[in-house]
């Protein structure tokens, strides 16, 4: 017979878990908010960054998603064939190919404004809550990449 395993070994004792069991509800809370836009949550990501500055190359859309050029390149290429995205060679490195929002892209912006407040009313936390659990995270996120 098997002991029981301590207490710090327990799934739901965890960090790791709760923050992949969040993760997992996120990207469910998104979907009916998203589906109406024709966008997945990690598409979401990508073109909240092109909202925020319009014309990057898939390196500098990479480094804050923390994804890799071949993570991110099947998700823009879905982004341009639904047309809210182009691609182009950056004109001083033909190496660096470029992503810029179409106008139905940024058409798009004004349909999404809805979407932050539509997750802050589902989790059921005030905006200084909502503060203070992104800083704590952001700070969990930057120890763990600094100690790896």
């Amino acid at each position: 017979m098997n002991e029981a395993p301590p207490a710090h070994l327990l799934l739901d004792n965890q960090l790791c878990f709760a923050v992949h069991s969040a993760a997992h509800a996120f990207t469910q809370a998104y979907k009916p908010l998203l589906a109406p836009l024709g966008l997945t949550y990690p598409q979401y990501l990508v073109m909240l960054l092109l909202w925020e500055k319009d014309d990057r190359s898939v390196g500098e859309l990479c480094a804050p998603l923390f994804l890799d050029s071949g993570t991110l390149s099947p998700l823009l290429k879905r982004l341009r064939a639904a047309g809210y995205v182009s691609r182009s060679p950056d004109p001083k490195d033909e190496r660096v190919t470029r992503i810029a929002l179409t106008p139905e892209g940024a058409a798009l912006e004004n349909k999404a404004r809805g979407t932050s407040g539509a997750m802050a009313r589902a989790a059921r936390l005030d905006l200084a809550q909502l503060g203070a659990l992104r800083d704590s995270f952001q700070r969990l996120g930057r120890s763990l990449r600094a100690a790896g």
